[in-house]
């Protein structure tokens, strides 16, 4: 038995992950010479059938679009700003019960937009909310993040996110 830990010990190696500059906390292993990351670090929705012994990962291409008025933005300067949020979503192969927009300021305190649920299933469409004011009160970077929720008990999972940048 002390042996087969030891050869388990000798083909894994824990290693450190990082994701977008962000640490991945659980990190990976290597095992045989392929990496192994968890799949929650991944944005996208998980779900796991232990009776298939299978995981079912979801996670559509979002593109998110920032718009004042007519005009696409990206930075923003400190203070109030009223702007509303689209977004294209394609490719979302799996059913899921409702969508929705936050927004994240650098110390981490999210807001959220606007949420919908989806009484049809589509593999591709469009979200826009509505016109919103908010107060982007320090400098830094704010994240808007799309969410999607698989079903009504569920969580929201973050699947895709646009930054903006405000300046002083």
């Amino acid at each position: 038995m002390g042996s087969s830990v030891m050869f388990a010990d000798s083909v894994s190696q824990k290693i450190r992950v990082w994701i977008n500059g962000q640490e991945v906390q659980d990190g990976g292993y290597v095992i045989d010479g392929k990496t192994y990351v968890p799949i929650r670090e991944f944005n996208g929705v998980v779900n796991w059938d232990g009776d298939a012994n299978k995981v079912n990962f979801i996670k559509p291409n979002v593109h998110i679009f920032l718009f004042k008025g007519d005009t696409v933005f990206g930075n923003v300067n400190k203070g109030k700003l009223k702007f509303n949020v689209f977004c294209q979503v394609d490719s979302l192969s799996e059913r899921v019960s409702s969508v929705k927009v936050a927004i994240t300021d650098p110390s981490g305190n999210v807001k959220d937009i606007q949420s919908q649920d989806l009484s049809e299933q589509k593999d591709n469409f469009w979200f826009r909310t509505y016109d919103f004011t908010y107060d982007f009160k320090t400098a830094g970077k704010y994240k808007v993040g799309f969410y999607v929720k698989a079903s009504k008990n569920d969580d929201y999972a973050l699947v895709s996110e646009k930054v903006i940048t405000a300046l002083n």
